[in-house]
């Protein structure tokens, strides 16, 4: 794994107006991902922060490694998962490999980058939570995504409190710079949301694996210069 701090990383007084861009890209496809995709009515095995990257989930983040060699961030913010950790890690050998003396820059992993916690649910795709707890099923339909919390869990509420939190940090800690995120699809929604002051709204654009968003600072607020693109992707 490339190297990285476990840390909160430490803000420092105020600054503004925060971070000059902010790249959020979602981690490559994950062997979760598949099981997803196949909507087995059988829960995932193992813990959610433990998820490694498929095959084709470490190709993907190869092909990211060649746009941060090309246009590397001042400060990386990593999520702790499996998946993340090693999509940061890829990114960071394809780069070396590009550009021979490349350094990666400084990147730290931050607790409220990971993934919507689903408790009780935890790696149960939805033919499985409709199988083995079809009460959660219809009151998750029933309360929408925004608010719906399964027991043990997370709504996106919950997880936008936590990345409001993580963003007035960077306006600190980061001004001026372009800052990467590695995540995972829920936070990079709930992050358009904030940016776009939308709301409680349960009309959540798709993130792909691999995919990269970028928002950049305009008098103060961050505006969205491309969302979900997969065209490094080929």
């Amino acid at each position: 794994m490339a190297d990285l701090a476990h840390e909160t990383f430490d803000p420092g007084p105020l600054a503004a107006p925060g971070p000059a861009v902010i790249l959020a890209i979602r981690h490559g496809r994950s062997t979760a991902n598949d099981a997803f995709a196949a909507d087995t009515d059988t829960p995932v095995p193992g813990r959610d922060a433990d998820v490694p990257l498929s095959d084709l989930g470490v190709r993907q983040a190869e092909t990211l490694g060649g746009l941060l060699a090309a246009q590397p961030p001042d400060l990386v913010v990593c999520s702790p998962y499996r998946r993340t950790r090693q999509t940061w890690a890829v990114m960071v050998r394809a780069a070396r490999a590009l550009v021979p003396g490349w350094s990666p820059p400084r990147a730290v992993l931050d607790e409220r980058l990971r993934d919507r916690e689903m408790g009780v649910l935890e790696l149960h795709p939805p033919a499985a939570i409709r199988r083995l707890a079809p009460q959660e099923a219809h009151r998750r339909i029933r309360q929408g995504e925004w608010a719906y919390r399964a027991p043990g869990g997370e709504s996106l509420a919950d997880v936008a409190l936590r990345l409001r939190a993580l963003v007035a940090d960077l306006d600190r800690a980061a001004a001026g710079d372009r800052v990467l995120i590695v995540t995972h699809d829920a936070v990079i929604a709930v992050l358009r949301d904030i940016f776009d002051g939308a709301g409680a709204t349960d009309s959540l654009d798709p993130v792909p694996n691999a995919s990269v968003s970028e928002w950049r600072c305009d008098g103060g607020c961050f505006v969205l210069a491309r969302w979900a693109d997969t065209r490094h992707l080929g």
